[in-house]
């Protein structure tokens, strides 16, 4: 059917008339591995989304599927290494999302960084991590270190170490892992809220009330099993369901901003640590930007927007002065931001940086299955240890048999492309192809490098669209025609932030083209006059979150 918002009412049909396996509550990369993985085993899948696929955490991260270097330094070992065998997977899975980016780890006189210490740990984390011999780790003289990245602090500079992880784009991970869910048979839909559980005679969990956030209409959604994969959410649903258990969630807020490379002309990544507290920071190049991040302070507010504070963006200004004193930036040279909340397994008595980024199964006395914790890079073998259980009690209570896991060796949506080895080649083969097309070879690279497998698609949109009367230009019309048609794009905030990153990385875009894109999508999705009011608006507060955070003056106790 593929994921098209021209085909939601047919998905909310044919969710009300089937029943399913098992329907999964939340969108996010935990909630699409699973869908992939149970769909792939051949269970009947259902997933419902509240807001948009990703719209949480997996959308608001660092970006990057990294082995957790620095949960060495708490000796979690084993995070260590089973998300750096991931990391691999991941890489391999979908190159189109994820791409090897050099770290560089300055070492200075005085810092929680010593450079035998750090060799040692860097060789360790490549033992781990399983390490390709190719992008293991090597150390930098202090005349090395600069070279590599000129704006590093020299002051007592010792040295560094050079390491490799890969940089991706969280959302468009998840709603790429998401399509091959919807390809092997799962039926998912965003924008529709679980709010009631439903209950066989035995008191067991049969499946949930869902209503369209969209419509407000609400309908049954009927299941052998429910799975919770609701994200920072994960306590609020379980609160629905009559079982109890002692384990609970603690949120955490991470924020990073985002600096034109004209103000902050970072050449590489650097992983560092900050003056004060010894946290780790990551600065990024990507898009002609550098972004950094991250912090980490437990969260209790509105878990739907997060919002970058003055304390925080100061925190992070402050830790890039530090080690890039050259650069003198400021608040005001901020483009964009974002914040995230982070749903770790509560441990008394720890600071948030402290806490174990581990993953948990929990299993109700309804049967209710809940899964929290975890790290993006993990997501796959997070949704293989549920889909495990889930298969064991299907077999146990319905007499069923599933396949095992195969996601190890299954492609994403894109990543049909015959592995990374082969990417650059699939690159330069289809901007090839796009001249037969007539497109420009930059929009081709773009589209290719994007979208994988799935840019001969954006390639007819793009020859057949009528784009010039839209005024609008051609990649940004083609993209936003696709994921109409292919990725569950409803609002103008589901293309703008988690489709595309234009709010992040390309801001001018979206101030230059916002209006024309909400026309365009008026005219192909036939909005309400009164949806069309609220999502303009939601776009304009969403613009000014990203470009200022919340600047209104703490409240006094």
């Amino acid at each position: 059917m593929s994921l098209s918002t021209l085909k939601r009412e047919q998905v909310k049909t044919r969710l009300r008339d089937e029943e399913y396996d098992v329907v999964i509550i939340g969108g996010g990369i935990t909630g699409a591995g699973i869908a992939l993985d149970a769909s792939q085993r051949g269970m009947k899948v259902a997933l419902v989304e509240m807001q948009d696929f990703a719209q949480g955490t997996s959308s608001r991260s660092t970006k990057l599927v990294h082995g957790g270097l620095r949960y060495l330094k708490q000796f979690q070992i084993g995070v260590v290494a089973e998300t750096g065998r991931e990391r691999a997977i991941v890489y391999e899975n979908g190159p189109h999302v994820t791409t090897p980016e050099r770290m560089l780890l300055p070492m200075h006189k005085g810092s929680s960084l010593g450079k035998f210490s750090t060799s040692i740990g860097l060789t360790l984390y490549d033992f781990l991590a399983g390490v390709k011999k190719e992008e293991r780790k090597n150390m930098l003289s202090k005349k090395e270190t600069v070279e590599r990245e000129p704006l590093i602090k020299r002051d007592k500079l010792k040295g560094g170490g050079a390491y490799v992880e890969y940089r991706t784009d969280d959302a468009r991970l998840t709603i790429e892992v998401m399509k091959r869910a919807e390809e092997k048979g799962a039926t998912v839909i965003n924008h529709t809220k679980s709010i009631h559980f439903t209950y066989d005679s035995n008191e067991k969990v049969n499946g949930i009330q869902a209503q369209d956030m969209l419509t407000g209409e609400t309908y049954d959604i009927r299941a052998k099993k429910v799975i919770n994969a609701s994200g920072p959410w994960v306590d609020e649903v379980r609160s629905g369901d009559y079982a109890r258990n002692n384990k609970q969630l603690r949120l955490t807020k991470g924020v990073h901003i985002v600096i034109d490379q004209s103000r902050f002309p970072l050449r590489q990544a650097v992983y560092f640590d900050t003056e004060n507290d010894g946290r780790m920071i990551f600065a990024i190049p990507r898009e002609g930007k550098a972004y950094v991040g991250t912090t980490d302070t437990f969260y209790d507010n509105d878990k739907s927007s997060p919002l970058a504070t003055p304390e925080d963006r100061q925190y992070l200004i402050n830790a890039i002065n530090y080690m890039f004193p050259d650069v003198d930036v400021s608040d005001s040279d901020i483009e964009s931001s974002w914040a995230g909340v982070r749903p770790l397994i509560l441990e008394e008595g720890k600071d948030p940086s402290e806490i174990s980024r581990k993953d948990e199964v929990w299993e109700g006395k309804s049967g209710l299955l809940t899964i929290a914790g975890g790290k993006l890079t993990g997501y796959r073998h997070m949704a293989k240890e549920i889909v495990d259980l889930l298969s064991k009690r299907l077999k146990q209570e319905y007499k069923m048999k599933f396949k095992k896991c195969e996601t190890k060796h299954i492609p994403i949506s894109g990543g049909d492309i015959g592995g990374s080895d082969n990417f650059e080649n699939f690159i330069e083969r289809k901007v090839e192809d796009a001249k037969a097309y007539q497109i420009d070879e930059k929009v081709a690279r773009h589209f290719a490098t994007k979208y994988g497998s799935n840019a001969e698609d954006l390639f007819e949109i793009a020859q057949t669209a009528q784009y010039q009367e839209t005024g609008l230009p051609l990649d940004i019309y083609t993209e936003l025609v696709y994921s109409i048609q292919n990725e569950m794009v409803y609002k103008p905030t589901d293309f703008l932030i988690r489709r595309t990153g234009k709010l992040y990385f390309k801001i001018d875009d979206v101030l230059n083209y916002k209006d024309k894109i909400v026309e365009v999508m008026d005219g192909l999705l036939d909005y309400t006059t009164a949806e069309k009011d609220a999502f303009k608006a939601e776009l304009d507060e969403a613009i000014d979150e990203a470009q200022t955070g919340n600047n209104q003056p703490p409240v006094k106790e």
